[in-house]
């Protein structure tokens, strides 16, 4: 048995899984096979050390920690790009560059902006050597060991192509990723991440590669350079690039006039908004590689190529002054409190001004005129200022450095952008924030009780945490304002019934930091009780399926204060779920597994928790939104018009709840 060609034969199927599912978007096995095979080759590689390659798919999950980036001297300079405005901008352009050529025919590439960051990696008879950040364009940090967790860059070539080259692109990260993300941070207590370009620029220089793996990054690719290339244009170089593995924008186009471009332009100022990533405008490249040549470059840019960036709606108006929140957590969020604008179809009159570095970068003062754009169209945000309307006597904005609830001193860990206060226990805001995360939705969802009448019973002086919350009696309740007998009997025995609650609800609920409802259900599932999960240490924390270093300190951090002991041991007592019940059930098959299914719409044999259940009871997985990764979607009456329209353009098949009870049957 030749074990090296088996192990050969295992990554090339691998890579090609990889590239049907992150390029094509077309995968043609479950994620659940997908693994099985993954695993086999990982056992392998153990057992043969002698055949280690690291361009292995296995290496993709990360692992290296990487202390310092070295810096690295590009092959080949990476050259910004002059900017335009207007059409006319690029009229005159045009004009520049027939002056150079005189007035042939020329063919135009129009490709969208993605607004990420710039990468520019060198392969060397096919396979990935080296990934660099643009840096100053002549040289930049080497990243190769985060690039290779990237999914959608192959690690080897296929096809013919070039013995060595490098090719540009953007590292950008989806808007549902972006999102998925800032939704853990907020349900963790943390300050979400204030644009997708930052956080994917933020993921290429973190040091542990495996949290780079965690990230839903992507790398569209645009442009190829190197010395004996055989490629004639820049769209024949997107198209061999595309054969060889490279995710490609499918939006690029051949323009071939002017007015054309025109057109590109028109369309995609509108249906940007339709797309999964960030853009900010159009890039517009002679195509002809020989004209290029023949253009060349300035000292900054190059001559043959050109950005059209988008209008974004942008207003001015006056900063009245900066106030700050102090979040569950301590983190501290200054917020820039503005003469009311309308921007973008709404009224704006704050903005995050997200903390100390960004007040200091922008240099705002109170009283400034400010430009307030919506960042990714969405956000408000606040770009600049107007130093022309700059009062003389303005006073630059000192940070505060204590507590606006408790007067703390604030402290700010090396590493971390944030301010916090911490007055864990004594901060008015940051205990009301605990209990109003404890009584939420998905954590303990006692009904009766909202984030208001948290406030209410805080201040009044009849809760300061979460575990006097069992110890409410109606007589209590009852003399607060806009409180009657039955909303008073509502809350208690809302309360009351928050002990039915199960253990990972709770471990969520207690507040943990970084401890999000997956990470709870991880270790509610792995430690079965919450003695066994006090008692863990560092490493065996670390062990548990991907809990990282971060998580694991805080668990052990959040047990060494002895107010969470006492907090945890009086939750004891009230009868709060603070052990795993596994439930036996006779019922259970593994005939779903490896498969993901998403559920919408009305149903008459179930309702949609116990279908969902069911869906899991059998081994399958249910996926919150339709994606490449969605093999099934259970539709009922009354489906969204949006899920529907997106598994047709996916061809996703649609089953009916009885074509699932029959695969549930036989």
């Amino acid at each position: 048995m030749d074990i090296q060609k088996i192990i050969q034969d295992l990554r090339d199927e691998l890579n090609q899984h990889n590239h049907n599912y992150y390029v094509l978007d077309t995968p043609t096995i479950s994620d659940f096979e997908f693994d099985q095979k993954l695993k086999q080759l990982q056992e392998l590689e153990n057992q043969h050390p002698e055949f280690y390659d690291d361009n292995s798919p296995t290496q993709r999950v990360g692992g290296t920690i990487t202390k310092n980036f070295n810096t690295v001297v590009h092959d080949y300079r990476m050259y910004s790009l002059d900017n335009s405005y207007s059409k006319e901008d690029l009229v005159d352009w045009e004009t520049r560059i027939q002056k150079v050529l005189g007035n042939v025919p020329l063919q135009y590439t129009c490709e969208l902006k993605y607004d990420g960051a710039s990468i520019s990696i060198t392969y060397e008879n096919g396979k990935l050597k080296r990934a660099v950040t643009r840096g100053d364009g002549f040289q930049g940090d080497d990243v190769t060991n985060n690039i290779k967790t990237i999914k959608s860059i192959p690690l080897k070539l296929k096809g013919e192509y070039p013995s060595r080259f490098d090719i540009r692109g953007e590292i950008i990260l989806p808007f549902e990723g972006f999102e998925k993300m800032n939704q853990e941070l907020i349900e963790i207590g943390e300050t979400p991440y204030s644009n997708p370009r930052n956080t994917a620029s933020g993921s290429l220089k973190l040091q542990d590669s495996s949290e780079v793996a965690k990230r839903p990054l992507e790398c569209l690719l645009y442009f190829i350079v190197g010395n004996n290339l055989n490629i004639e244009s820049q769209y024949e170089g997107l198209e061999a690039a595309r054969k060889w593995g490279f995710k490609v924008p499918k939006e690029a186009k051949l323009a071939n006039s002017i007015e054309e471009v025109f057109e590109y332009i028109n369309h995609w100022d509108t249906h940007r908004h339709n797309l999964p990533y960030e853009t900010d405008g159009v890039v517009i490249k002679v195509n002809n590689f020989h004209q290029q040549d023949e253009l060349g470059y300035t000292a900054k840019s190059p001559r043959w190529a050109m950005a059209y960036k988008f209008k974004a709606e942008q207003v001015s108006t006056k900063l009245n002054s900066i106030s700050y929140q102090v979040g569950r957590t301590g983190s501290i969020t200054p917020v820039a409190n503005l003469q009311p604008v309308q921007l973008a179809g709404t009224i704006v009159k704050r903005a995050s001004l997200h903390n100390a570095d960004q007040i200091e970068k922008l240099d705002i003062r109170i009283g400034d005129t400010v430009f307030v754009e919506k960042g990714g169209e969405i956000i408000p945000k606040i770009i600049g200022v107007d130093f022309a309307k700059r009062n003389p006597d303005s006073e630059p904005t000192l940070y505060i450095t204590k507590c606006p609830e408790c007067n703390s001193e604030l402290i700010r860990t090396e590493g971390e952008a944030n301010h916090y206060c911490p007055n864990f226990y004594g901060c008015p805001p940051q205990i009301i924030g605990r209990i109003q995360h404890f009584i939420s939705r998905k954590a303990m969802d006692i009904e009766g009780l909202g984030g208001e009448t948290v406030a209410l019973l805080f201040n009044n002086g009849l809760v300061k945490d979460y575990a006097d919350l069992y110890e409410l009696t109606v007589e209590q309740i009852l003399p607060l304002e806009r409180m009657a007998q039955k909303s008073a009997e509502n809350l208690v025995n809302g309360v009351q019934k928050s002990k039915d609650i199960p253990f990972e609800r709770v471990l969520y609920a207690i507040g943990i930091r970084y401890v999000g409802e997956t990470v709870a259900k991880k270790l509610a599932k792995h430690y079965k009780n919450i003695d066994a999960l006090q008692n863990a240490s560092l490493l065996d924390l670390i062990l548990v399926d991907e809990i990282g270093e971060k998580i694991a300190q805080s668990v052990i951090e959040f047990f060494e204060n002895k107010e969470n002991v006492k907090i945890i041991e009086r939750l004891k007592q009230f009868g709060v779920q603070l052990e795993l019940v596994e439930k036996f059930n006779p019922n259970a098959t593994d005939k779903l597994s490896g498969r993901t299914f998403v559920v919408s719409g009305v149903f008459e044999k179930f309702s949609r928790d116990d279908l969902k259940k069911a869906i899991e009871d059998n081994g399958g997985k249910v996926g919150s939104s339709i994606s490449a990764k969605t093999d099934f979607v259970v539709a009922g009456d009354n489906m969204g018009p949006a899920k529907l329209e997106k598994a047709n353009q996916l061809k996703i098949p649609i089953i009916s709840e009885t074509d699932f009870l029959t695969m549930i049957m036989d």
